[in-house]
């Protein structure tokens, strides 16, 4: 049991979202009969250009405009709970676009600190204490586990995309526009504030890997077509990748334990030191300081909450310590989240096992048994479940809450606040279930919310997914990494840029063609939004290739020169892009 055991899950819940737009998908395929089902053998197109394609109505009148949005199959969003085109069309008046713009932008902000405060506070903590409670080691986790936590967003954003042909471009521009922000702007920002020498073979591994699976990305997207088995072995890629982190791994490990050996043997001899692993600065950080930061602050005498203070003290999320030192930016920044952080706090359970006590909090524990199979139920497939009926008499939410409230009781009536039951580790596994639907409703919302700001502004998906949504997405990897350089770790900070994106690429382009091609049992096939696309891919190959060659002749020292120089790099490449999107660029 290891990361396949729990990668089909998150798969099911997202691909969940699927179902209900396979229906209105096949009837607009060529040769669809009355019930939805192709007569033909018809492979799905990721990228259409219909004659009825939702972006031309900006092209009518204000009037039509809500017609043209009911009735054209193109702009119909089955995933999500808002019609957000409805709302720019039919429920706002037309005079009030602007105010409408501004509104969803604000609520795109929203949707995007949902997906990084549920990915970090919750998803990521429980996926670690699945893996310490299987007992992986730390590569394998960091490859597996630590990968999906921290691609969470990207992943999901990239498989609700892939649900309808119109946003695919979205999923594409996302992936590709996210790794070209993060190997240039991230990578430039972490040479910037602590220039270092890179560890030499794991960056070299890292860029190798990526640079393939971006090369074979391209090959799909310039053959425009991709059959099962080639989905298959793209992300048995990723399958090679890890193995390949495993047996390095092991190899340097040996290799130190014989040098280890040979300095007992002969004194003389100097200690190996080595910069071969990512990890050399993580046992100062994690072995000293916060250790004794935390028993610095333990009660001298014995003492006992009662209940209602546990589940008081559980739902504040502000640290008092770390209020103190923090810096009046943060601290507002804190205090607009806080209400957020409650609500997800009131039915996300999180496993703490570097805890004394694993974050046991009974009287929360209980609640969330009651609350998270609720939230379940309505944000699974945009709530689609939250009012159906059994048999047509009584509620599947009805029936939830009784569940959970028959479980609660058991478990509050058999458990002291104290001391965890031994089946803790369960509650680990129910909060990546709910985070995993939470996060994959919120990336659902925001692929539906940039559809229509691409419809109105009369952008393309393309450059939606590799500016707001690819920075939406990288924006809080960005500032993480740049503060764990600034602390003295560049190094995790320049495994964090490499190691993410070639998870993010292989998974979040594979699972999505990979669930169509479950969903309409045909090969899945691109059509190219012309010259951006090209322009994408090729930036991105080309700023790899040039990391590949500069690093190794920089004697793998990423100074300030190479920083500014990938900065550089992308502000070139996004004027580009642009002068691309609003045609001043064109292919002759």
């Amino acid at each position: 049991m290891s990361c396949g055991v729990f990668l089909p899950l998150a798969l099911l819940l997202s691909s969940g979202q699927l179902r209900a737009s396979c229906g209105s998908l096949l009837r607009n395929l060529p040769g669809a009969g009355v019930s939805g089902q192709t007569a033909n053998y018809t492979p799905t197109r990721m990228f259409q250009n219909q004659e009825n394609e939702c972006h031309h109505v900006m092209n009518i009148s204000a009037v039509d405009r809500c017609a043209f949005v009911k009735n054209t199959p193109d702009c119909i969003m089955a995933d999500g709970f808002i019609n957000y085109l409805r709302v720019a069309f039919c429920l706002l008046p037309p005079n009030l676009m602007p105010l409408t713009i501004t509104l969803c932008i604000i609520w795109l902000l929203f949707l995007f600190v949902v997906l990084g405060l549920t990915a970090s506070k919750f998803f990521c903590p429980n996926l670690s204490a699945i893996s310490t409670s299987l007992h992986l080691t730390h590569n394998v986790a960091g490859v597996t586990f630590l990968a999906l936590g921290n691609g969470a967003p990207d992943i999901f954003s990239a498989m609700a995309a892939f649900s309808h042909p119109h946003t695919a471009g979205l999923a594409v521009g996302a992936l590709f526009g996210a790794g070209i922000f993060v190997t240039t702007v991230v990578a430039g920002s972490v040479a910037l504030v602590k220039p270092f020498a890179v560890a030499s073979r794991p960056f070299l591994r890292d860029v190798i890997f990526y640079m393939v699976a971006v090369f074979w990305t391209f090959l799909m997207l310039y053959r425009g077509t991709t059959a099962l088995a080639e989905t298959l072995g793209y992300l048995s890629l990723y399958v090679v990748y890890v193995l390949t982190v495993i047996i390095s791994a092991y190899i340097y490990s040996r290799q130190k334990h014989s040098m280890n050996t040979s300095v007992q043997t002969d004194p003389q001899i100097p200690e190996f030191q080595s910069s071969g692993s990512y990890d050399d600065d993580v046992p100062c950080l994690i072995d000293g300081n916060i250790q004794e930061y935390e028993s610095e602050y333990r009660p001298l005498l014995p003492y006992s909450e009662s209940t209602s203070q546990i589940l008081l003290s559980s739902l504040n999320p502000v640290d008092n310590r770390k209020w103190r030192r923090k810096s009046w930016g943060w601290r507002v920044l804190k205090v607009l989240k806080t209400p957020l952080e409650v609500m997800l706090l009131l039915c996300i359970p999180v496993v703490d096992p570097d805890k004394e006590d694993r974050n046991w909090r009974r009287p929360l524990n209980c609640l969330q048994l009651i609350t998270a199979p609720l939230v379940c139920v309505f944000t699974f497939q945009s709530g689609q479940y939250g009012l159906k009926m059994i048999e047509g008499q009584f509620p599947v939410w009805l029936l939830t809450l009784l569940l959970g409230f028959f479980l609660s009781a058991i478990v509050f009536c058999t458990t002291t606040n104290d001391h965890p039951p031994k089946y803790h580790p369960l509650f680990a596994l129910l909060g990546f279930l709910v985070s995993a639907v939470l996060i994959s409703s919120a990336a659902s919302e925001v692929v539906s919310l940039l559809h229509m700001l691409g419809v109105v502004l009369s952008l393309s998906n393309t450059v939606l997914g590799l500016t707001l949504l690819a920075w939406g997405n990288s924006i809080g990897d960005c500032f993480s990494d740049i503060t764990i350089a600034r602390q003295g770790y560049p190094r995790m900070a320049i495994s964090a840029c490499f190691g993410g994106i070639i998870f993010n690429m292989l998974f979040g382009v594979g699972l999505g063609c990979l669930v169509q091609m479950v969903k309409t049992h045909t090969d899945v096939q691109f059509e190219s939004e012309g010259l951006l696309m090209w322009i994408l891919a090729g930036s991105l190959g080309l700023s790899l290739v040039l990391s590949f060659i500069i690093v190794p002749l920089c004697r793998f020292h990423l100074g300030r020169t190479y920083g500014i120089f990938l900065l550089i790099f992308y502000v070139i490449f996004l004027i580009i892009a642009l002068l691309t999107e609003f045609r001043k660029i064109r292919i002759v």
